[in-house]
C-alpha cells in the first residue's frame, strides 16, 4: 500500500509504501470499546463522610414497640425546633443515604493488551479511508490522498504564522474554519462557564512534537502527538471514528515498529 508525501509549501514530494499495520482491518467496536476504557482512568473516586447524615440528636424509642408511632428515630430535645421529627435514618430529612458511592468502588475499567493494541493498530488504519474521515464530519475537499503525509519539516516549524501556511496549502484550513459555525450553548451549562465547546479538527503525529505544539497552540481543535504518546482516544475522540490525521515522514517509520499479534498473523499469510 502506498501513499503519496507533501511538502510544507503542498507540493507532492515523493511516493512511499506505508507500513503493514495500515492494512489491519477497520473494527468500530473495538474501538468504542477502547475508548470506553481509558475514558474511565480519567475518572475520579468520590465517596460520603462515614457520619454524614447522622450528627443529630436522635434516638428510637425504647422499647421501639407499643408506642403508637413508628419506629423511626426522633429527635430529642425540650420544645420548638424539631423536636419529635424523624432524623438520622435514610427515609428522613437530612437523614443519611441508604447506600451512598465509597471510595472502594471500582471505576476503572480494564482492557486486554492485546485487544487494546489492535484498537490502535485499526484506528491508525482508518485514517487512510477517506470515507471514514468524511464520515465524522471534516471537511476534506481537494484532498487527494490518504494519510496525509508531510516531511519532516513540519516538525522544525515554531511559528503559528508559517503553521497557517501549511495548514493553506494542505487544504486544511477548510476543516478548522468549519469549527466556528457551532452555536453557544444555553442553559445550565452557560450558567457554569461552558457555553462554548472547542471541537476537533486536525491531528499532527509527529516524533519531535515540541516547536509543532508553539506553533499549533493558539488554533483551535488544532492538536499534536508524540507517535509514542499516540492513543485511541485522540484518533477516535468520542469513540467516533475517524480524526482527520496528519503523519510526518519520521512518525510513518516509528509506526512500523509497532508490534502486535495480528501483525504476525497479516505477514504470515502474505
Amino acid at each position: 500500500m502506498k501513499t503519496t508525501t507533501y511538502t510544507t509549501t503542498g507540493t507532492k514530494d515523493a511516493e512511499i509504501e506505508l507500513p503493514i499495520i495500515f492494512s489491519t482491518p477497520f473494527r468500530r467496536e473495538l474501538i468504542h470499546k477502547a475508548c470506553t476504557n481509558l475514558t474511565s482512568h480519567k475518572f475520579q473516586r468520590q465517596g460520603r463522610k462515614p457520619n454524614a447524615g447522622m450528627d443529630v440528636v436522635a434516638d428510637s424509642n425504647n422499647p421501639p414497640t407499643g408506642q403508637g408511632v413508628s419506629r423511626v428515630s426522633r429527635m430529642t430535645g425540650g420544645g420548638g425546633g424539631r423536636q419529635g421529627q424523624g432524623a438520622e435514618v435514610a427515609s428522613t430529612r437530612g437523614g443519611r443515604q441508604a447506600h451512598p458511592p465509597i471510595v472502594e468502588k471500582v471505576i476503572y475499567k480494564k482492557l486486554n493488551k492485546k485487544e487494546n493494541k489492535l484498537a490502535l493498530c485499526s484506528a491508525i488504519a482508518a485514517t487512510a479511508s477517506k470515507d471514514l474521515v468524511e464520515s465524522r464530519g471534516h471537511k476534506i475537499q481537494g484532498i487527494e490522498s490518504f494519510p496525509i503525509v508531510v516531511s519532516n519539516d513540519i516538525e522544525s516549524i515554531a511559528k503559528a504564522s508559517e503553521i497557517s501556511k501549511v495548514l493553506d496549502a494542505l487544504k486544511l484550513t477548510q476543516d478548522i474554519e468549519r469549527l466556528t459555525a457551532r452555536k453557544p450553548r444555553s442553559g445550565q451549562s452557560r450558567l457554569r462557564g461552558r457555553s462554548k465547546k472547542v471541537g476537533k479538527s486536525v491531528l499532527f503525529v509527529t516524533v519531535d512534537s515540541t516547536n509543532l505544539l508553539q506553533a499549533t497552540g493558539a488554533i483551535p481543535g488544532v492538536e499534536v502527538r508524540n507517535v509514542k504518546d499516540l492513543s485511541v482516544l485522540d484518533l477516535a475522540p468520542g469513540s467516533d471514528a475517524i480524526r482527520l490525521t496528519v503523519y510526518s515522514k519520521s512518525a510513518i517509520e516509528e509506526i512500523g515498529k509497532i508490534k502486535s499479534t495480528h501483525l504476525k498473523v497479516m505477514v504470515s499469510t502474505q
